[in-house]
């Protein structure tokens, strides 16, 4: 056998059991390393999303998540849709949470750099 092999197959040191708690060391520590790179920034970007989508307004460029591009010309007062217009004179209706802050940033940073 090599030695790998023995390694594993060997049983737990002779005089008594093993203590539990570097086991739970290492599950507080995977725990928290899923936390750090996982939740905490999808919770970041949630609640980013949700700051953006408030602070609409009249005359805002936006780009919605099916990749629509246009102006917002109303928001309407149920507080949950707005009005966009995607061409001169043409209007659609569509709900607030459709606007992605993503690609609405990088669509405004595009057009502030067309005009340097």
């Amino acid at each position: 056998m090599n030695l790998m092999n023995t390694f594993f197959l060997m049983g737990p040191p002779a005089g008594g059991d093993q203590s539990p708690l570097p086991t739970f060391i290492m599950m507080g520590a995977i725990i928290l390393v899923f936390w750090l790179f996982m939740i905490r920034p999808q919770a970041k970007k949630a609640k980013d999303q949700k700051k953006y989508i408030e602070s609409m307004q009249k005359g805002d460029k936006v780009v919605t998540i099916a990749g629509i591009h246009g102006i917002i010309n109303k928001v309407n007062d149920d507080g949950t849709t707005i009005n966009l217009e995607t061409s001169p004179g043409s209007y659609i209706k569509i709900e607030k949470s459709a606007i992605s802050l993503e690609w609405s940033m990088a669509a405004n940073k595009a057009v502030t750099a067309d005009k340097k």
